[in-house]
């Protein structure tokens, strides 16, 4: 069994308190760099990661190929890697976890975050599995919702995770199972190994228990959303690519969450895993509590939709539907490779080819795609 580290023994009670500021600021293509860095010093980031430990980068490819929306963009990372540098942190490294359908060193060339990574000597955890870290047993202090009941072998995190802090780096969008997916989804590609699949069906209880972890082993948290072009209709990936140009930080994972499903403009309630994690303590997951540092954006409203697309019916169908009782035959055995072939297949070569390309190439005349060319 791991020991805990005495760092964590020594957490105090402020340290595990409510942060409920979340800055907001709109942005240009112009003024990106300039802004985030703005926005960065609104949500007061040096008071929640400490200078004199190490800092991880997690940033977010939800696919592998260039699609607007649905990953981590390259100014999102460069502003801020440039801002931690100017500001004293020096031990600075980025995490790209191994998924069953998703290619993240793809995924990091084809989105021009390999580029900007070599630019500012970040070193780089690539494509982790259990050959490439070390995992292991961590039992939580929190009481658990989900994941000791869908890992009763014991629940094992990536031991490089432990004593750093970590900075989450999300797009605004929809999701097919989660309705939106923001800072607390993007633990569920860090914490958990190749089986995270396992915790579909009890997805937002999941997510809570992974914040909970993250409380307990990270000296610091923080997100910074980008926001300059949003996933409309059923993501992470089959989505309508919308410029909104805004720009969001906080150091409270569920807050930010919050103001982002508020400014989609999708029903609050349908997010179970902000207003669950608001209900455990474990961030503000009303709007109304949320202190919003820069724009006004209490009549934001984007108008989307989450959607749906053919394989999103399948999964709602395997995981939540009236298949759910069959899901250990299709997901915990070698039948899983059926799902991930047929999953491949659609995303990769019929959604993106017939659809998604068309969208691409459109967004590439915008002058945000003008700006992606440049790195």
């Amino acid at each position: 069994m791991m020991p805990k580290p005495s760092w964590l023994e020594q957490q105090s009670d402020e340290g595990n308190a409510r942060m409920s500021k979340v800055a907001v600021l709109k942005t240009s293509p112009a003024t990106v760099i300039d802004d985030y860095k703005r926005l960065m010093d609104l949500a007061e980031l040096p008071k929640h990661i400490p200078k004199d430990r190490p800092v991880i980068l997690k940033d977010n490819i939800s696919w592998h190929f260039m699609y607007p929306g649905a990953n981590t963009t390259p100014w999102q990372l460069e502003a801020v890697i440039q801002y931690l540098q100017d500001h004293g942190y020096r031990e600075i490294s980025a995490v790209h976890n191994k998924t069953v359908v998703i290619n993240a060193p793809k995924g990091q060339r084809l989105n021009h975050l390999d580029s900007v990574y070599r630019k500012y000597g970040i070193k780089e955890l690539m494509n982790y599995d259990p050959r490439d870290v070390r995992w292991v047993k961590y039992e939580p202090k929190a009481k658990m919702l989900a994941l000791d009941k869908i890992f009763p072998e014991g629940i094992h995190i990536p031991d490089y995770f432990i004593g750093k802090s970590i900075i989450h780096l999300p797009t605004v969008k929809c999701h097919i199972y989660t309705t939106m997916t923001g800072a607390m989804k993007n633990a569920f590609g860090g914490l958990l190994n190749t089986k995270r699949h396992y915790t579909h069906s009890m997805i937002h209880e999941t997510l809570c228990d992974l914040l909970a972890i993250q409380q307990e082993i990270h000296t610091g948290i923080f997100a910074v959303m980008d926001g300059t072009t949003c996933g409309d209709g059923p993501g992470p990936r089959c989505m309508v690519p919308v410029e909104r140009d805004y720009l969001l930080a906080s150091a409270d994972s569920v807050a930010i969450d919050c103001v982002s499903t508020h400014l989609m403009g999708l029903n609050p309630h349908a997010v179970k895993c902000v207003w669950l994690a608001h209900d455990l303590g474990l961030g503000t997951g009303k709007f109304d509590e949320i202190e919003i540092a820069g724009e006004d954006i209490r009549d934001v409203n984007f108008g989307f939709d989450v959607g749906a697309t053919f394989a999103s019916h399948v999964g709602h169908l395997t995981w939540f539907g009236p298949l759910k009782r069959l899901q250990r035959l299709f997901f915990h055995t070698p039948l899983v490779n059926v799902f991930i072939l047929g999953s491949y297949l659609y995303h990769d070569y019929y959604w993106y080819r017939f659809k998604g390309l068309s969208r691409v190439r459109e967004w590439m005349k915008t002058p945000w795609g003008q700006l992606f060319q440049q790195y």
